[in-house]
């Protein structure tokens, strides 16, 4: 992945909106390493690093909102912008898993 998915500022949603997004139907894309994916991860996410997201993309439905998250917000703001550059209706969650959890999202470790 070049630099410039990380310089472009790709479309976004808070974790409060990605919570209501995601029970409305939207599918979370987690594009964190397989560790931290292991330690804890948001039920129901679509595992993908974000080294072979473009790989497993074409794994991805191409009818829902896919909404890239990973730690803090800046690998998954990456992620975001190949998603929608290869056609998909990606957005990136701000705030990555840490807003996440402050916003009432729920977490698994399995």
């Amino acid at each position: 992945m070049s630099l410039r998915h990380y310089l472009r500022r790709p479309p976004a949603v808070t974790a409060a909106d990605a919570v209501r997004l995601v029970e409305g139907g939207a599918l979370v894309v987690d594009v964190r390493r397989q560790f931290e994916w292991n330690r804890v991860h948001i039920p129901g996410a679509v595992h993908a690093p974000l080294e072979v997201l473009l790989e497993r993309c074409l794994e991805f439905p191409d009818d829902r909102l896919l909404i890239t998250f990973c730690t803090g917000g800046i690998r998954s703001a990456g992620a975001a912008n190949l998603l929608v550059e290869n056609g998909f209706d990606a957005v990136n969650m701000s705030g990555g898993l840490i807003h996440w959890r402050a916003a009432g999202g729920s977490v698994t470790d399995r």
